[in-house]
Order: C-alpha cells, then structure tokens, then sequence
C-alpha cells in the first residue's frame, strides 16, 4: 500500500508494506493506518491535522508533554558539539552529569548507574549485574531468578524468561534462559474489585515467594525482579503491606530485590519513583522511558553501592564487568535526560502528580457504572479499566474502545481486555474530563 505524504516539505509516496510494526496486528494497521505527523504539548496531530489528546503519554513514557523547548534545544546543541562518543574507555561530562541527575532522584544508596538504551536491555542487564555480584562475592551457586506471573519486563530473552506474559513467552518456550520461575501475581478480583490506589486485600500474596525458595532453596537463588506496579499486564496495584513482606522475605535469604520501574519511573506514581511512594527500597532499579521523556531511547540500572563495590578489585587495568553496549550514555540521550530532569524539578511535575492524584483516582472511577466495566484500578496517574472479556475474542472489546476514542480524538492503550490511562504529568482537571467522557462515550457505543 502506498500513501502520499510531506517529507521535508516535498510530496512523496511512501510504501507501507516494508516496515513491520511492533505489537501491533499490522494487516489491519495498513488497511486504514493512522499515521502522525507531529506533536505539541498534550497532543498528536494525524496527517491531515486532525488533533489527538494524548492520554498514554506516548507509551508510558511522555510524562513533560511533547516537543518540549527546553529537551529539543539541549538536543539541537549537543548534536552540533558530539554526536557520538565511544563508551568503551573512553567517555564525555554530559553522562557523567546524568548519571549524578538520576543517582539524587533515587533512594538512597542506589547510587551507581549503569546505562543502556531501552528497558528490555536494562532488565537484561541488571539480570547480569546480580549474577555478577554472587560470583563476586564468592556465593557461586546463586545463579536463579524469580519473576511474577502477569510480569513484563520487556522483550530481551532475559526479560521474557522473568517476565510472566504468556503471549509473549509461547513462540520462545525453547529459547528462555534457564533457572527461572515465578511467584503468583497480585490480582484478585473476588475480594478487591474497584479498589482505590492500594488493595486492602493479598499482602499474603507475598508468601509465595518463600514457596519457591523452599523449593529450590536460597543458596541458589540470585534475584526477584518484579514491577512495584504491573503495568502492560492492566495497572495491578501492590495490596497494602505486599512490597514491605517482599523486601522482607529478600533480606532473610539474601536474594536481591530488583523493582522495575520503567513504567512507574519518573513521576508516574507522585514521587520520582514508586519504590518512594510505597516506602520500599530494592536493590535495583530499572529505568528508561521518562528518563528522557521520550524524545530519545535511554535506559539504566540503578545499583546498591556495595554492589559495585564487590566488582571493584583486582588490578586496576582489568574490566570488572564484561557488560555494555555501543550507545551505553550517548551524547545525545545524555542531553535529552539532563534536560527532561531538570525541566520536572523547575515545573515540579512530580509534586502536579501527585496533587492531581484525588482527582484522576475520582473521575476514573466514575466510569465504575460504564457499560462493560467490571474494575478499575489507579494509582497516581495510572488506570487500568478492565472491561468483560467477550470469551472467544479476547481483546476484541478494548481494541473497538481504542478505536472509537481514537475516532473521538484522544489517545487511549488497550492491553488486552483493559484500557489504561497514563496521561503526561502536565495534564489538567480539564483534560481528565475529556478523556473520562470520552472513553464513556465510546464503551457506550460498541
């Protein structure tokens, strides 16, 4: 299929056929393919100019709003001075000075950071760094890790291994790492149906973590590696007390806990991270996505610093750890984190989150009585409006959701048989209407 559109201010045909889209049903996408052509504030524009109300934050990821002056004039800049530094033995200040922007939004003594260029490379890599850390320490035999069903943790084969999402573990059952398992997930319906933030019900969930270490013993198992809130699976929200026992249970046996946080990362739930939020602090941290508010792919581990420590020895000469990758803190992602950081503390977008937390938490539920909803979950600025799944479609009804609200002019995610709202952190009490009504309106009408 060809399409005409302006590049660089000059008609040209484009083929749609060559490019294949991710998680996307790409027949379909080029049957009638909404295509975007730029973006401002809260907005999409579609070619043709029609407007569209971003109510995903790009994808979990746009928390400033997009185009923003401050992130493209550091951009413009950087890519004139150093395009590209070399990662290997060789650095630039800008890295160095987003890796100190970061280490003070952590908890505290998460504060060696180590790069990479997506969240399914940061899981991957912090996979590494905690079997790393045992060899290191001499504790050999603690090479397993736990992950949690209804877990995504991107699309590395580290992170389907941990991750517990069926659809994208079945084509690659032959091809997952060894010594995985998974705990139960913390959705239970029949007791916290339409909760508001945390669950009153499951902290006990927590126990099934000492379920699998009876079983393959804690000697041997390295790390837990879960979301402090599941996001692609449909915004699962911890139960009251469930990260505490977690955190708890790791302590006892000495396995890490690593929380991925590229979702929940940079403000989403009213702090820099929901590891803050929750009062829970892991050992790792996960990050990408608003690290550099979208505009450039950026990702990271955040690292307890005895970990690092335990990797320092040795002559000096030698590399402590055989982990990295070419675009490890590029110039240019650098420049976009140092300026996405600094424009949330001038615009105190976190504290705007949280402040507008009541508000959203109130709106969303009032979907509550929407023809087929049957729960919602929040948290911050986060949602999960799970709808009644039709048995032999499964996600048909959240795809139409999608579509119509599309047709309406906002932006919503369907995962699923669940829409999830994730608007930038700029959003407004107005535009929390729009998108409410909006998806109403369209639930009404499938």
């Amino acid at each position: 299929m060809e399409i005409d559109t302006l590049l660089n201010n000059t008609k040209e045909k484009v083929n749609l056929d060559n490019y294949w889209l991710p998680f996307t049903p790409n027949r379909q996408f080029k049957e009638n393919p909404d295509l975007i052509s730029n973006a401002s504030g809260h907005y999409y524009y579609l070619e043709g100019g029609r407007k569209i109300l971003d109510a995903i934050s790009g994808l979990w990821c746009v928390n400033a709003g997009h185009c923003r002056t401050p992130i493209v004039d550091a951009i413009k800049k950087q890519v004139t001075e150093l395009d590209y530094a070399t990662a290997f033995n060789m650095s630039h200040k800008s890295v160095f000075l987003t890796a100190n922007k970061i280490a003070e939004l952590m908890p505290e003594n998460l504060n060696k950071i180590f790069f990479t260029n997506s969240g399914s490379e940061a899981v991957d890599s912090s996979l590494k760094i905690a079997a790393a850390y045992f060899q290191a320490i001499g504790e050999k035999s603690k090479h397993r890790f736990i992950g949690r069903e209804r877990g995504y943790h991107g699309v590395g084969f580290g992170g389907i291994s941990v991750g517990g999402i069926p659809s994208n573990r079945k084509v690659f059952s032959q091809c997952l790492i060894p010594g995985v398992d998974h705990i139960r997930h913390t959705h239970i319906p029949e007791k916290n149906l339409f909760s508001k933030s945390q669950p009153h019900h499951g902290a006990e969930l927590a126990d099934d973590l000492e379920r699998i270490i009876q079983l393959h013993d804690a000697s041997n198992i390295a790390a837990l590696i879960i979301e402090p809130i599941a996001g692609s699976t449909g915004v699962l929200i911890p139960p009251i007390g469930y990260l505490e026992r977690v955190r708890k249970i790791c302590d006892e046996h000495k396995i890490l806990l690593i929380f991925d946080e590229v979702i929940t990362g940079f403000g989403r739930t009213g702090s820099a991270f929901a590891s803050q939020s929750f009062n829970v602090t892991p050992d790792m941290i996960v990050f990408a996505k608003g690290v550099t508010n979208g505009t450039i792919p950026m990702g990271g581990v955040a690292v307890r610093q005895d970990i690092y420590d335990s990797m320092m020895h040795g002559p000096k000469w030698l590399i402590e750890l055989f982990h990295g990758y070419t675009y490890s803190g590029h110039p240019i992602a650098s420049a976009a984190a140092n300026a996405t950081i600094d424009l949330y503390k001038s615009e105190k977008l976190f504290d705007k989150a949280k402040d507008l937390s009541p508000y959203f938490e109130k709106k969303v539920h009032s979907l509550s009585n929407s023809k087929y909803v049957v729960d919602i979950r929040n948290y911050g600025l986060m949602c999960g409006i799970e709808l009644d799944k039709i048995k032999e479609k499964p996600g048909v009804r959240a795809y139409d959701c999608f579509k119509k609200c599309l047709e309406a002019g906002v932006l919503v995610r369907n995962a699923g048989d669940v829409i999830a709202l994730t608007p930038p952190l700029i959003t407004d009490e107005k535009n929390i209407d729009l998108i409410v009504d909006t998806v109403h309106d369209a639930l009404n009408s499938i």
